[in-house]
């Protein structure tokens, strides 16, 4: 099926785009508490009315805003390895990949502050605690099939070593324990100690 360019349903994909985009603006800038349809609808440059329309609940605005966040991240890791990722060398994907955790600039400390805030709203909701465990498997699955592809020895251990020391380093880099030149070194070694 052909995807549309145009039309009514284009616009809502923007529109929902846009509100998601301001959604992860704020966090950046003031936390996840800061997040309120008031808040958004401002930075949106729309009616409240109007993201309620879109998003009902809160909720809905942190997930969506979760979702753009990693949509973003994944062109992002695209266009740093500067080719399709299932033709590229297994070592560049995994760096570019376990990298874009670490958050370097505004658009990615938004998308890791996004990112943990979601994480630490797992703990006390069992829907999103299921829904990110789909998506660690799903995430752990791509990145052990990376490794698997590049010959690294037991693939499905090593790919949820990588991601949770990238992801420990990614929450030390939001707080101000680690800078980040620091935790992406840290995460280049534990890739080439893979490789030997």
């Amino acid at each position: 099926m052909e995807r549309r360019t145009r039309g009514p349903g284009v616009r809502h994909e923007e529109r929902r785009n846009e509100i998601a985009d301001a959604v992860l603006t704020i966090v950046a800038e003031r936390g996840l508490a800061a997040v309120s349809l008031t808040e958004v609808a401002a930075r949106a440059d729309v009616s409240p009315g109007r993201v309620q329309h879109y998003f009902p609940a809160k909720q809905r605005l942190i997930e969506a805003a979760f979702d753009r966040g990693n949509a973003l991240s994944t062109a992002r890791i695209r266009a740093r390895v500067g080719r399709d990722l299932a033709g590229a060398p297994p070592r560049d994907v995994l760096t570019a990949v376990l990298t874009e955790l670490i958050a370097h600039d505004a658009e990615t400390r938004a998308h890791m502050r996004v990112r943990q805030s979601f994480t630490a709203l797992a703990l006390a909701d069992e829907a999103i605690a299921a829904r990110m465990r789909d998506e660690y498997a799903r995430f752990h699955g791509e990145i052990a099939d990376v490794l698997r592809r590049g010959g690294a020895a037991d693939p499905e251990t090593t790919a949820v070593d990588l991601i949770a020391h990238a992801e420990g380093l990614a929450y030390y880099v939001l707080i101000g324990i680690t800078d980040p030149g620091t935790a992406r070194t840290s995460i280049e070694r534990a890739i080439a100690a893979v490789y030997g």
